[in-house]
Parts: structure tokens; sequence; C-alpha cells
């Protein structure tokens, strides 16, 4: 699979998790943040994070909890891309967002984001999307202030010493909370 066929969107198949894909989803979510094979991809976390992103039991309590779902998103029945959708009242949260990441970059990610948006308004009828990220992770907030998130400035700590988050590299690591008005139908820039 290669970059040219993550522009073909009408290929992708969208669907919910299932038990059997924990595996899968946890190598995913590894190849694309964490360790030499992130570097393939743009989205990696190797220089401010070691150790683990997810582990099976954290990627199955998603996959089973109420309220929750985690999309997956395949090709030719390979899965590609992956991301959690939890129904929190009027909003929902996007969180465990992965791409292969020799497909990063060439516009899966965006119909991705599309796609879960498009879901939790059909699905649940809320009218924001939230998710948290690293505030260090400049590049990353832009992108997804192109897709019409904001920043909010609203911080929660990283969760130093739980290894099951990672080994921190830095001392200065936080949350950052984004958040898009998922009603007004944001203007997304390329």
């Amino acid at each position: 699979m290669d970059a040219a066929s993550a522009r073909e969107p009408d290929r992708l198949v969208f669907r919910d998790a299932v038990d059997t894909d924990v595996p899968a989803l946890v190598a995913l979510i590894e190849s694309a943040y964490r360790g030499d094979a992130s570097r393939a991809g743009w989205t990696t976390e190797a220089d401010i994070l070691q150790g683990q992103r997810t582990d099976p039991d954290g990627v199955r309590q998603v996959v089973e909890a109420a309220g929750s779902r985690l999309l997956v998103v395949e090709r030719d029945g390979v899965i590609v891309a992956c991301c959690q959708l939890e129904h929190r009242g009027e909003a929902a949260y996007f969180g465990m967002f992965a791409v292969r990441p020799e497909l990063q970059g060439a516009g899966l990610g965006k119909v991705i984001i599309g796609e879960a948006e498009r879901t939790v308004r059909e699905s649940w009828g809320v009218s924001e999307m939230h998710m948290t990220v690293i505030s260090v992770r400049d590049e990353l907030i832009a992108w997804y202030e192109r897709r019409g998130y904001r920043r909010t400035g609203e911080l929660s700590p990283f969760p130093y010493g739980d290894e099951r988050f990672g080994i921190p590299q830095r001392d200065d690591l936080a949350f950052e909370l984004l958040v898009k008005d998922l009603a007004a139908g944001a203007v997304v820039r390329r």
C-alpha cells in the first residue's frame, strides 16, 4: 500500500473495532507514535516520549466501553488507521488517532477526521468535538487548527510516573484541550 492509494477515500471501509482487532490496533498505534518505525511519519512522539503509547488492555477498554467506539479504517482488508470516539454529553471526544506512518501526509487523516465528525453528529447529535494533544506538539496542533479546531488554553497534567502512557523525555509535558464547533461547519484550510 503506497501514499498514492491513501488519496482514494472511496476504497476505505470504516467499521467499529471488535476484540479480535486489539493486537493489530495496538501495533498500529505504537507504530504511529513510538520508536524508530514512527519516524517514517510526521506524528511521531519518539523525541518526547519513549516506552509504550498504549497496551492491549487500554485498547480493549475503549472497544468495550459504553458510549465509546473505536473506529477502524481499512483498505483492501488491511487496517490503515483508527480513532476513538466517546460520547460525553453535548460533546464527543476524539482520541487514539493513528495512521500507518508510511501513509501519513497523503490526506488520509483529513478524510478520517471528517468521517469521525460526521459519525458523532449523526450518531449522538453532539455539537462539539473535543480532544487533548500534548501541548508541545506545535506541528500537530497546527494541523488540527487547519481542520477547524481551536486551542482552549485548558491544560491537564501529563501522567508522569505512569509508564502505561510512556516515559517522558522532558519535564514540560501537559495535555491541551482542543475544541471544534460541529454545528457551525467551521471552514477547513489545507
